[in-house]
């Protein structure tokens, strides 16, 4: 079994220690799960996090949920669905093919170490797209995705959030895209590739597979279970003709 160990990080062949966990990986599990709690609550450093964006030239915005705090949001998961109104009044509606959103989600370590790591490698293949100023949510769900898109007018969003914690990872960067983004969407109407980190989904990878799903949504109009992600997807892509064309 311990030959396992090398392709995954999941606790396998751990030992044994009479009926118990050996005294090194008991302190190893305590460990990984303060970490994962400490990425919940971990705040997102919005002003690291623009400083990070404006140096590369993205125009960004930030915004807030209607959750007033990290309390609030981790016990009314509906208000981290929308925005405040003083957010919702930043917003200026144009014509965007798509909006890129960074939220916080539940591990702002995921964003900080990732989100702009992966807009790096996505957004020089996105040049034929006209782009919304980037949005910097705090207290965020996934669905607050739908009220940014609809408020700026963008066809097409996509929110990079901080997933879930887990005991082996803390740090999962989660990419959802939402065609046609109102309130009202469905997880069935979304496309999600999940688990974006140097040790889970590489950067380059996550980028070129959003590159493709994004130019199938925008020429086929959906998203969602309708919108199969399969072998080849990117090769297989027609050439997205932005709507400024």
């Amino acid at each position: 079994m311990k030959h396992l160990r090398q392709f995954t990080m999941a606790r396998v062949a751990l030992g044994r220690a009479g009926d118990a966990l050996p005294m090194r990986e008991l302190l190893n599990l305590r460990a990984a799960h303060a970490a994962a709690r400490d990425a919940v609550h971990k705040p997102l450093d919005v002003a690291c996090l623009r400083q990070e964006c404006e140096q590369r030239g993205w125009e960004c915005v930030a915004l807030h949920s209607a959750a007033a705090d990290r309390t609030e949001y981790l016990r009314r998961p509906d208000r981290g669905r929308r925005l405040k109104e003083e957010s919702r009044m930043l917003l200026m509606r144009g014509k965007y093919d798509a909006a890129i959103i960074i939220a916080d989600g539940l591990s702002a370590l995921a964003v900080h170490r990732h989100a702009v790591a992966v807009l790096d490698h996505l957004i020089p293949r996105l040049n034929s797209w006209s782009l919304a100023p980037i949005a910097l949510v705090e207290q965020a769900r996934v669905a607050v995705g739908d009220e940014i898109g609809v408020t700026l007018g963008a066809n097409l969003t996509l929110i990079l959030i901080g997933e879930r914690p887990g005991l082996s990872s803390p740090d999962s960067l989660g990419a959802y895209l939402t065609w046609d983004p109102k309130p009202g969407k469905t997880d069935a109407e979304r496309n999600c590739i999940s688990n974006i980190r140097p040790e889970g989904l590489p950067y380059d990878e996550a980028a070129e597979r959003l590159r493709a799903l994004m130019t199938e949504a925008a020429r086929r109009k959906l998203s969602g279970v309708a919108l199969k992600e399969v072998t080849g997807l990117a090769a297989q892509c027609l050439p997205f003709t932005p709507r400024s064309i």
